[in-house]
């Protein structure tokens, strides 16, 4: 069992775009096991690779880890293909560890990317799934939740963040 160091804000690697995944290969299967195997250890219910240290597309999500409706999502490449509605949820984050703020995201989503088989698969998800893919996806384009506050908020947050990284690190 490999679970990986999760990384925290304001690991530079949270903030940079990950790289598409070019071929389903062993080393891929590999980093999903390992990622769903942190994503179930931290506990969460979404990783995306960055996260982890590794600037791919590649996300992990299971809405509900611990129960019979527990069902792991792997997805290489993910994109929004189509969004409807809005919903303004909480949202906490692994890599943003004791936060929680109100986030606006859409209601309804329809996902595609690549499964583990190098399959195109499309997703059609709206509550905390389709809150949960978004999230991810953001991670994998260099963005994270807070990035989504008011300007005011997001400033007070990452200001205390920053001052929490370097008093841990000292």
């Amino acid at each position: 069992m490999t679970i990986f160091h999760i990384c925290t804000y304001p690991e530079k690697v949270l903030s940079q775009p990950a790289e598409p995944i070019t071929s389903i290969d062993e080393d891929v299967i590999k980093l999903a096991d390992h990622m769903a195997e942190t994503m179930y250890n931290a506990p969460g219910i979404g990783l995306a690779a960055n996260q982890v240290g590794v600037a791919k597309r590649l996300l992990v999500a299971d809405i509900a880890p611990r129960g019979p409706e527990s069902e792991l999502i792997v997805l290489a490449n993910p994109e929004i293909v189509a969004a409807e509605g809005e919903v303004i949820i909480e949202e906490g984050c692994l890599s943003v560890p004791e936060y929680q703020a109100e986030v606006k995201r859409h209601e309804k989503i329809t996902v595609r990317g690549l499964d583990l088989n190098g399959e195109e698969v499309e997703i059609e998800a709206e509550g905390l799934l389709a809150v949960v893919l978004q999230h991810e996806i953001d991670h994998l384009n260099g963005i994270l939740f807070i990035d989504r506050l008011s300007k005011l908020k997001r400033d007070l947050v990452k200001r205390r963040l920053r001052k929490k990284k370097t008093k841990e690190q000292s």
